[in-house]
């Protein structure tokens, strides 16, 4: 029989969980907050803790550092109905720490009372680097963004990181946090899955009653991330009418709960994430420049997979090595795989890597060292070609002809001679067109 805690401040749920460890034969203890959790850890010794992430006066977080201090040798499992909290968990988790996300099911709770714990993640001599404990790369563009990301992280501005989906944009993010040294939680939420009606529940909290269903208080992910960080991933797809709400806690670094009436302080710094261009922010009516400027204090771009070719290789031995140790395998890519890897352009940037190495993974023969690659890399979205540009009703000829123009001259890099010979034109015909259109070019 093992002497549980169980620390969360939803009745509701600690009321089953209860039942269920002790119909498994356990003896449990509940704490509804910190305070009485440290209360019962000095009064008495614990086998395991089941912890929720966030609770009213503060994160779960700061129990752990509690017990490790003291000393203390539970095992603990964190708890969190929060999705966006499930991959920052993973990453805090130790030989004696695991988590588990609700709704939970009695298996969940078996499991982790009959766990052992994990060993440590394998680190072989020749993995590659990781910096902040999360970025792979050696290329020269990513010793840049290294760069940017020590230099942001010693002030408190907020950053917008900007590129292509699939770049890493979360990770960068959990970077930058990584190298403040904060005990602050870093709070990640996604923008454009948000109903416009829940929006500023999510962010800015509500009071209880403030809609039907609002049955208790809850807290908005500002307050939630207190002095760490906000991650706010998608900002570019929150509905235009809710922009004014974000700019004024920006500003004033306060937020007014739904249906509430008293300002709460928050201090945490923001970092947002669009795969959105600059021009798309400028021309598409996305987000407002009063918002772009005050969350771009410090614009970040992210660089595509493909501009840095160098780091394939080694984020595919990263990705390799952790699901070689999730699934106790030990495959190890060949010098021409490695090749075959660089030379794909990888439109869904590290994303998609990471796809097709798991899926590898999945497809080779587990008595074998050696993986498998696929055939070929293609995905949906790979092999069809993505049009940047697109005719709109309205359009002029002139207008059509313009672009087709500009854009066959971006394809050569500006030589004149190929563009008119794509064009099926002279190349006196597309010098004419260009003074028409009063284009400057190289003689």
């Amino acid at each position: 029989m093992l002497e549980v805690l169980l620390v969360d401040d939803d009745e509701e749920f600690t009321n089953v969980a209860c039942q269920i460890i002790e119909f498994l034969g356990h003896q449990v203890s509940i704490a509804a907050n910190l305070k009485e959790a440290t209360e019962w850890l000095q009064q008495q010794k614990f086998d395991h803790v089941f912890l929720d992430f966030m609770l009213p006066d503060g994160s779960g977080l700061h129990l752990i550092d509690y017990i490790s201090k003291n000393d203390l040798t539970p095992f603990v499992t964190m708890i969190t109905g929060h999705p966006a909290v499930k991959g920052m968990l993973a990453g805090l988790c130790g030989p004696k720490i695991d988590y588990i996300v609700k709704p939970l099911q009695r298996e969940d709770l078996e499991n982790a009372l009959n766990r052992k714990p994990k060993s440590a993640r394998k680190v072989s001599a020749t993995s590659p680097k990781r910096y902040f404990g999360c970025l792979v790369g050696e290329s020269e563009q990513m010793q840049e963004l290294y760069t940017m990301i020590e230099r942001v992280a010693k002030t408190s501005a907020n950053v917008m990181l900007m590129g292509e989906s699939g770049v890493g944009k979360e990770v960068v993010a959990r970077a930058i946090h990584h190298a403040t040294n904060s005990e602050e939680p870093i709070v990640a939420t996604n923008c454009g899955a948000l109903s416009k009606e829940l929006i500023g529940s999510e962010l800015f909290g509500h009071e209880k009653g403030a809609f039907t269903g609002a049955v208790a208080r809850k807290q908005g992910v500002f307050e939630q991330a207190g002095n760490g960080t906000l991650f706010l991933d998608e900002v570019t797809e929150m509905p235009l009418d809710m922009q004014p709400n974000l700019l004024r806690v920006l500003e004033s670094k306060r937020v007014v709960p739904v249906g509430g009436t008293r300002e709460i302080a928050v201090n945490c710094r923001v970092v947002s994430a669009t795969n959105r261009s600059v021009e798309e922010l400028a021309e598409g009516n996305v987000l407002r420049e009063d918002i772009y400027f005050r969350l771009a204090v410090f614009p970040i771009d992210i660089p595509a997979l493909r501009e840095r070719r160098s780091d394939i290789p080694l984020l595919a031995q990263a990705f390799l090595e952790e699901l070689n140790n999730e699934n106790a395998s030990a495959f190890v890519f060949q010098p021409e795989q490695l090749e075959k890897l660089k030379q794909h352009d990888w439109p869904g940037n590290v994303r998609e890597l990471r796809h097709a190495i798991h899926r590898a993974v999945i497809m080779s023969d587990p008595t074998q060292t050696t993986i498998e690659l696929p055939k070929t890399f293609l995905s949906p979205f790979s092999s069809v070609s993505k049009k940047t540009n697109s005719l709109t009703a309205g359009q002029t000829i002139d207008d059509v002809e313009r672009e087709l123009i500009q854009i066959t001259l971006a394809k050569v890099d500006g030589n004149k001679t190929l563009a008119a010979e794509m064009l099926g034109i002279s190349t006196k015909t597309l010098y004419n067109r260009l003074h028409a259109y009063g284009e400057v070019f190289d003689s």
